[in-house]
C-alpha cells in the first residue's frame, strides 16, 4: 500500500488484519518517546529481557544501557530484547506497556489495529493492517527523534561502558533514492514486512508491504510500489488553484444581507491544510476546482465572521 498525507494513492487489501511482526516497534518507540523525558535514563536488564528470542540487540540481565541506545537497538536491528527492556521501563512490564500502546491506537482512532507485545513476536490477538500501519508510521514521523533514528545506517550503542556497533535491517536505506525510513518485520505467521518512508522533491510517501514470502520480495514489491506512483503521479498545487478560483469567483459576486446597510464585503479564504496534492499526470489537464460561497447573509455581519 502506498499513501501520501493520509491519502491512499495504490492499496491492495489494505484494510485486512494481518500480523505485522517487528513493524510493531514503530509504536513501541512512539510510546517510549511520549512517556520518557530523558532519553540518557539508564535501564538496568532484566532476565524476562534478556532472555526472548528472536532478533536481538545482544543484551544480558543486570546490563546497563540508555534509554536512547535502547531505542536506536529497537529500530535499527530490530532488537526485541531492547523491546522489553523499553517496556518495563516505561509501563512496569509488557502486559502494562501493551495498554499504553492499544490507548493510543484509539486515540489515533485506528479500528483495526491491536496489540498484546511491544516486539511483534507471533499471537493471534497482535495485529493490524496496511492502511493502520501507515497512519502509526505518519504519526511516528512527526516525533522528530524516531525520523532521525530511522534514517540512520549504523549506529555505536554502549552496553556498560562498552561501545557495540549496529547495523539499520532496512536494505532500501541508502539503496533507493529518497528512502529515510522506517522499519522492517519477519516472523513465521507475519512473512516478510517492510515499512518504508521515501521522499522526491515535494511528494513524500509511505509504503507499507506485509506478508512477502521473502526479503527479496518485500524489497522488489516495495520498489516496484515506489516507482510506479512516482511515475504516476504529480504533485499539484491546490491552493493556487483555490485561491485564484476564489479570487475570480469574488470580482463577479454580489452578496445580499438582510437588512445590512449595504451589501460590500471584504471577504478571505481561509488556510488550507493541503497545499500540494498528488495526481494523475493523465489527469491534470482534466482537472478544475470548484467554489462555492454563500451569498445570501443576514445582518449584522461582523469583522471575522466565518462564513460557511
Amino acid at each position: 500500500m502506498i499513501e501520501h498525507l493520509g491519502k491512499v494513492l495504490y492499496g491492495k487489501q489494505e484494510n485486512v488484519k494481518c500480523k505485522m511482526a517487528s513493524t510493531t516497534k514503530i509504536m513501541t518507540a512512539i510510546i517510549v518517546m511520549e512517556n520518557i523525558k530523558d532519553l540518557n535514563e539508564i535501564v538496568k536488564i532484566s532476565s524476562k529481557s534478556a532472555g526472548i528470542g528472536g532478533s536481538r540487540l545482544g543484551l544480558h540481565t543486570n546490563d546497563e544501557i540508555t534509554v536512547k541506545d535502547l531505542l536506536y537497538g529497537l529500530l535499527l536491528c530490530s532488537g526485541n530484547d531492547a523491546a522489553v527492556a523499553l517496556a518495563e521501563h516505561v509501563a512496569g512490564g509488557v502486559d502494562e506497556f501493551a495498554k499504553l500502546m492499544n490507548n493510543k491506537a484509539k486515540e489515533l482512532n485506528l479500528k483495526n489495529t491491536h496489540f498484546v507485545t511491544p516486539h511483534g513476536l507471533d499471537d493471534d490477538k497482535h495485529y493490524t493492517t496496511a492502511y493502520e500501519l501507515a497512519l502509526i508510521t505518519d504519526y511516528a514521523l512527526k516525533i522528530e527523534e524516531i525520523g532521525k533514528i530511522v534514517k540512520t545506517k549504523s549506529y555505536t550503542v554502549n552496553i556498560n561502558g562498552r561501545a557495540k556497533s549496529i547495523n539499520n535491517t532496512n536494505e532500501l536505506l541508502g539503496y533507493l533514492q529518497g528512502v529515510y525510513g522506517v522499519k522492517t518485520g519477519f516472523t513465521n505467521g507475519a512473512n516478510r514486512c517492510l515499512v518504508t518512508s521515501v521522499k522526491r522533491g515535494d511528494m513524500d510517501l509511505i509504503c507499507v508491504v506485509l506478508g512477502a514470502d521473502t526479503k527479496k520480495d518485500r524489497g522488489a514489491d516495495s520498489i516496484k510500489l515506489i516507482e510506479y506512483i512516482f511515475s504516476t503521479f504529480q504533485m499539484v498545487d491546490i491552493e493556487y488553484m483555490i485561491n485564484d478560483n476564489f479570487g475570480s469567483l469574488c470580482d463577479i459576486t454580489k452578496f445580499e444581507i438582510e437588512k445590512g446597510i449595504n451589501n460590500e464585503l471584504k471577504i478571505d479564504l481561509e488556510k488550507n491544510n493541503i497545499t500540494l496534492y498528488p495526481v494523475y499526470k493523465d489527469d491534470i489537464k482534466d482537472l478544475r476546482i470548484e467554489t462555492e460561497i454563500k451569498k445570501e447573509l443576514k445582518a449584522p455581519v461582523y469583522k471575522n465572521d466565518v462564513i460557511r
